[in-house]
């Protein structure tokens, strides 16, 4: 395996963790799960998202610090494989959706100087999926707090991710998730495999599943 470590990303229920999970027993890779479980935050700010979206996002940004500061300082980092279910620019992205300028001008100056200490990927998986099969995901998963996120959050949430994404320089495999089944169709999971053979250059790569 030519990458040492590869991030997976995507919206809200796009399966990211999932992939994750089976790529990293595949490749015997170590793990690095978001844990957004343990955000206080994140139930209070589905159900009043102007008064707590500055700290649920400094809190995000504060635990994804800790984990991938943490790998950073891992001695066997270039020995292993790792595979992370999110990007930390994550953090800048979701804050440019959810924070009012004043808030997010200050968040992104608090970002920038983290970010400079923060290993960035060789290699990123982005799965797309349209917001009508990230809101049934979301439903199958059956977490309270977000059983009523707008289509348009979602929306808005793709819309930046996309952008980001055409202005990235590192190799990015693109897939679309909207039928995929990595949990249960072996063929969907091997592409992926397959795809993570090859020596890609800076720029966005499609990867089809069968």
């Amino acid at each position: 395996m030519q990458y040492h470590f590869i991030t997976i990303e995507g919206n809200i229920g796009a399966g990211k963790t999932t992939l994750a999970h089976l790529l990293a027993k595949k490749l015997e890779a170590r793990l690095i799960l978001e844990e957004f479980a343990e955000n206080p935050f994140l139930p209070k700010f589905y159900e009043n998202p102007q008064q707590y979206a500055f700290p649920l996002e400094l809190f995000f940004m504060a635990e994804r610090y800790k984990q991938l500061k943490e790998m950073l300082q891992s001695r066997d980092l270039f020995n292993t494989v790792t595979i992370s279910d999110y990007l930390f620019t994550k953090c800048l992205l979701f804050a440019r959706v959810n924070l009012p300028e004043e808030e997010y001008r200050l968040y992104q100056k608090l970002f920038d100087i983290i970010h400079q200490q923060i290993l960035q990927p060789d290699l990123l998986i982005y799965l797309h999926a349209p917001v009508s099969k990230l809101q049934q995901n979301i439903r199958r998963r059956n977490r309270p707090y977000e059983q009523n996120i707008p289509d348009e959050y979602l929306f808005n949430i793709q819309q930046t991710y996309s952008t980001y994404i055409k202005q990235r320089s590192v190799p990015t495999l693109l897939i679309d998730a909207s039928q995929a089944d990595f949990l249960n169709n072996e063929k969907h999971l091997e592409a992926v495999l397959k795809a993570l053979e090859t020596d890609y250059p800076p720029g966005q790569h499609i990867v089809g599943l069968p």
